[in-house]
């Protein structure tokens, strides 16, 4: 019996954090902030923990290190805390970033705080309950999104350090099969295939700019009334890059394998001739236009490493559940997708000629 996205992963439950020692830091840290604090935990998000905090002041989100045993260089709150502060002054969408801790000792990990952006979030990438209209225009609000994105002068916005300017792909084939590796709990064939692959074929970046690294519907704020993107989040992963790896690995939804249990990442598989839904060709097109390209070479390489890569963070959490420190209940039937991520990885290789 499979599940509804959309209800299993709205809304909050029960918080495993505090409210006490949390209200004290946040007394002498937000202007303004006062108390009592009431404290829920968002039931989607899965990497790091998301919280809704509610004062007399208002209402904030924190996001949290998960406890326990981590991936090296995994759940980085503070990279996420750098990159948000960096773009809201910059006047792109993203939450007010209100402060920083990486002192362990007031809830047990490393947390930031930024503002409650009011908005909806759609779990499922088809929306289902929009128009054929608003699908439109909220598709073209992503596009855009991810085009400003990309356009954005890194080194002015003082994140000339956030990462290195070339050899992102690779760096990223290295760095996700080593991590597969260390989560590793069974032999699946495609992503043995794809490691020993993706090294070799491993597109020529032709340009560097800030990535967002997992950009996609269900990590967008949309106005609460109308079909536009207010706020992007879940900048774990963002990082200096290639802006044609950020953007094929947003493409993925056009054949994500569809989960029997309806958990994973969401897929317009079946949905593709939905009204409002822009054909895979002119998406890319209009995407081109915006950032002055005539097109993309290398789209199969790049899909074939996008899918191999999102097959690997799976693997990671599945580790996590492995080792019980994974936060989301979902975990365990999301990592089932491991398998056929990579094989749809693989299709895409031997399209490339692998």
């Amino acid at each position: 019996m499979g599940i509804d996205r959309q209800s299993a992963f709205s809304g909050t439950m029960a918080a495993d954090i505090p409210a006490g020692p949390l209200e004290d830091y946040l007394r002498n840290h937000i202007a303004g902030f006062s108390g009592p604090l009431a404290i829920a935990r968002f039931k989607g998000g899965q990497s790091n923990p998301t919280y809704k905090l509610t004062a007399p002041s208002g209402h904030y989100v924190l996001r949290r290190k998960p406890p326990g045993k981590l991936l090296p260089s995994a759940h980085a709150v503070e990279r996420e805390y750098k990159v948000t502060a960096a773009l809201h002054g910059a006047g792109f969408p993203v939450a007010r970033p209100y402060l920083l801790c990486t002192d362990d000792s007031v809830i047990g990990t490393a947390f930031y705080v930024m503002e409650f952006v009011a908005g909806r979030i759609f779990w499922e990438p088809h929306v289902p309950g929009l128009s054929g209209e608003e699908r439109a225009l909220l598709f073209a609000s992503l596009n855009q999104t991810l085009a400003r994105l990309h356009g954005c002068d890194y080194t002015a916005l003082g994140l000339a350090d956030f990462g290195r300017p070339s050899g992102y792909v690779a760096r990223q084939i290295g760095r996700w099969s080593e991590q597969y590796r260390a989560s590793e709990t069974e032999k699946i064939e495609a992503m043995d295939r794809l490691i020993a692959w993706l090294p070799e074929a491993c597109p020529k970046q032709t340009a560097a700019a800030l990535v967002h690294g997992d950009f996609r519907l269900d990590n967008c704020i949309v106005h609460p009334g109308e079909p536009r993107i207010v706020a992007v989040l879940d900048w774990e992963l963002a990082t200096i890059g290639d802006p044609l790896a950020d953007f094929t690995n947003h493409l993925m939804q056009w054949f994500m394998p569809v989960s029997e249990a309806g958990s994973g990442v969401g897929s317009l598989v079946g949905h593709e001739h939905d009204p409002g839904i822009p054909p895979l060709a002119d998406y890319i097109a209009q995407y081109c236009a915006a950032t002055g390209r005539a097109g993309i070479a290398d789209l199969n390489v790049y899909m074939a490493y996008n899918f191999f890569r999102l097959a690997a963070i799976l693997q990671g959490i599945l580790g996590r559940v492995r080792d019980g420190t994974a936060a989301n209940a979902q975990a365990a039937v999301m990592a089932r997708q491991v398998g056929p991520l990579a094989e749809t990885g693989w299709g895409f290789a031997r399209k490339a000629g692998a």
